[in-house]
This record gives C-alpha cells, structure tokens and sequence, in this order.
C-alpha cells in the first residue's frame, strides 16, 4: 500500500508541482558511508538497510514530495558478482522500496495526512556495468537482449507496490524501447527520464525522437531528464512538454564536473533553484536534483514550488 493518500497519478492529473529528492549517494557519503563499490548505494541494503532509511527521510523533512529508492545499481547480475543469489537480491530489490517507505511513515508521523511518494529506481544497463557506460550507451547487446536484463527486476520492484517506477538515466533511444516494453503490463506508472547532453541523448539522438517514443505509452505518466547539466535540463523541458504532452520530470546534477581519472568532482555548483519555476511554467511537474545536490537545494526548491510561491 502506498504512503500517500492520492494516487500520484491523480497528483500530477491536477496539475500539481511535486518535488523530487536529491542525490542520494551524496547523502549517504556525507553521513560517513563508503559507496566505492560497484554496487554503489545498492551495498548498503544488505549491510545498512537503516542508513537508507535515514538519507531518504532527510529528503522528505526537507520538503520533499518523492523520495527515489537505492536500487539505481541493484540488479541480479550485479549481486550475484558479490555472491548474493537470485532469492537474496529480490529480497532486497523489494527492501529499497520497503526503506523509502518507512522513511514515509516516519515523516507522516511529524505531518499526518501528508501524502508522500515513492519512485523505485531502475538505473540502465550501464549501471549494472558499473564502467561509466551509462553515459554513453549503446553497449553492443539488443533491445530484446535488454528487455530481457530489465524485466525480471521491474517485475520485483513493481510487486513491492511503489507509486511510480523511475526508469532514469537512459542514454539512448534502444535502452528506452526495450523499457517501455519492459513495463507492460506491471499494473504501476512509470516515468521515462533521459540523461542528455545538449539536444541529444548520450548516444546522439534528437530528443524530439526519444521523447517522441513515449508519447503513446500508456504506462508512462512523466517524461523528461535527469543526470545531467542544469542548463541542458533547463532546455529539455518545454520540448518534452510539447512533444509528449504529458507532465515533464526534470532533476538535473549540481553542475559540477567529475573527473574520472582523480575520481573526484571539479567546479563548482550551479543548480539554479530560481529556474524551478520556468521550469513549472514549460510543463514540469516532478521536479528534483540528482547527483550532489542536497536536502538544503531540495528544501529551496520545495519553498519556491509550494502554492501560491511560483
């Protein structure tokens, strides 16, 4: 049973602005845990199952409508390289929905009726990979190849009952095919959110096509962008709007740069929370941050999105 009272669906039907969550591996990071391995904030299921708890309900005091689940890296194939089996891993798949949940009801004790969310994260293949291949697609298997890598996990998390599946970071127009049909049938909404660079995907397409192929899909009830550069976030709005006609998700990383080679971020931030509202104007209404942005961005944008404040 989901922790809010309405639907999300029926939420963003009305029009609402709801706010997403930010990073979560940078809050798990600044709370003193090592996320170094390739399951990345997934590790922390099997190990700290309650450090979870904590970072997604740091998210909801902060204003936050939507927390989205640890399972971005949490796939069979890549437990199974830690010696974790099938049973185990779908466990704890179900397990990140269940933490975000409890997060819920520890913040609706604060603010009872409250309606709050929950998004299960399913990251792209590239995350599985864990080699950065995310951010380039294309990865030389087939669309029914990845359908076939996507599916049992959704079915998993879509059984944990969340309120919507995040289908994010897709870096090109193949993985997103092999998703929308991956998500048939599961009786929960999902949401289609691109990684991009410019106007294109990370592989190089036009956004107009791959916003364009979730335009008649039932399932999907957002479309829109994430893991990328504010001002390429900014852009994509309004095309995802017009192009889709349906609400647009956007939640951009902070606008720092990561350096690969020293393993570690260079820049500085520029996540321009006063850019929500144009943001709410053009057609978004599930709006966030992803990579290092944290519950003081979060809360910024949740004061400028509130009613009557946009």
């Amino acid at each position: 049973m989901s922790s809010a009272h309405t639907p999300l669906t029926d939420a963003l039907a009305a029009g609402s602005a709801l706010v997403l969550d930010g990073g979560l591996s940078n809050q798990l990071e600044a709370a003193g845990h090592d996320l170094s391995d390739d399951l990345w904030s997934a590790r922390l299921l099997a190990e700290r199952p309650e450090a979870l708890v904590r970072a997604h309900l740091a998210y909801y005091e902060a204003g936050a409508d939507v927390v989205i689940t640890s399972s971005y890296q949490a796939t069979f194939e890549g437990f199974a390289r830690h010696g974790i089996g099938h049973d185990r891993a779908a466990g704890l798949l179900a397990l990140s929905v269940e933490s975000a949940r409890e997060a819920a009801r520890r913040a609706q004790a604060g603010s009872p009726g409250r309606p709050l969310w929950v998004a299960a994260s399913a990251g792209p293949y590239g995350a599985m990979l864990a080699d950065g291949s995310e951010y380039r697609g294309r990865y030389g298997v087939t669309e029914r190849e990845l359908e076939r890598f996507h599916r049992p996990r959704l079915e998993v998390l879509a059984a944990a009952r969340p309120d919507v599946l995040a289908l994010e970071t897709v870096p090109d127009t193949d993985e997103a095919r092999a998703l929308l049909r991956a998500v048939r049938g599961l009786g929960v909404p999902a949401w289609l959110s691109y990684t991009v660079a410019g106007d294109r995907t990370r592989a190089g397409q036009p956004l107009e096509e791959a916003f364009g192929l979730a335009a008649g899909a039932d399932e999907v009830v957002a479309v829109g962008v994430n893991c990328c550069a504010p001002e390429d976030a900014g852009r994509a709005v309004a095309l995802a709007a017009r192009i889709t006609g349906k609400p647009v998700v956007v939640y951009p990383n902070s606008g720092e740069e990561w350096d690969a080679a020293a393993h570690a971020w260079r820049g500085r931030a520029t996540f321009p929370a006063e850019q929500v509202t144009a943001w709410r104007r053009d057609g978004a209404r599930l709006i966030g941050g992803c990579c290092r942005v944290g519950p003081g961005v979060i809360a910024d944008i949740a004061a400028r999105l509130r009613p009557g404040d946009a």
